[in-house]
C-alpha cells in the first residue's frame, strides 16, 4: 500500500511559478513509477506528467517546456515545478503511483488545488 500526500497548492499569478510536492509513505518507493494529473471543471482528468522508476520522464504536450517532474527516492517524495503558468493551467492537480510494470495507476492523492489569476 502507498499514501499519497500533496501540497505546494495555491493561487499563483499567470505566468509565476510554483513547486508541489507529493510525499508518499511505504519503503519501495523507488519502484513505482509516479505521475502528475490534473482535472479542471467540467474537464476530464489528464496526466500531465510521469516519471518513472528508473527516472525517465514524460510530459503532455501543453505543459513542455514549463514543467519538470522529479522525484528524490531518499525523500519518498515527487516535485512538480510548474514556470511560466497559463490562464489554462488551473486545476485540481493530483499524484499518482503505479506498481513496476502496470500500466494502470493504483494509489492516488487527495490533491491540491492550483487556481491561476490572470
Amino acid at each position: 500500500q502507498v499514501q499519497l500526500v500533496e501540497s505546494g497548492g495555491g493561487l499563483v499569478q499567470a505566468g509565476g511559478s510554483l513547486r508541489l510536492s507529493c510525499a508518499a509513505s511505504g519503503r519501495t518507493f523507488s519502484r513505482y513509477g509516479m505521475g502528475w494529473f490534473r482535472q479542471a471543471p467540467g474537464k476530464e482528468r489528464e496526466e500531465v506528467a510521469a516519471i518513472s522508476s528508473g527516472g525517465s520522464t514524460y510530459y503532455e504536450d501543453s505543459v513542455k517546456g514549463r514543467f519538470t517532474i522529479s522525484r528524490d527516492n531518499a525523500k519518498n517524495t515527487i516535485y512538480l515545478q510548474m514556470n511560466s503558468l497559463k490562464p489554462e493551467d488551473p486545476a485540481v492537480y493530483y499524484c499518482a503511483a503505479r506498481r513496476i510494470g502496470v500500466s494502470t495507476y493504483d494509489y492516488w492523492g487527495q490533491g491540491t488545488q492550483v487556481p491561476v489569476s490572470s
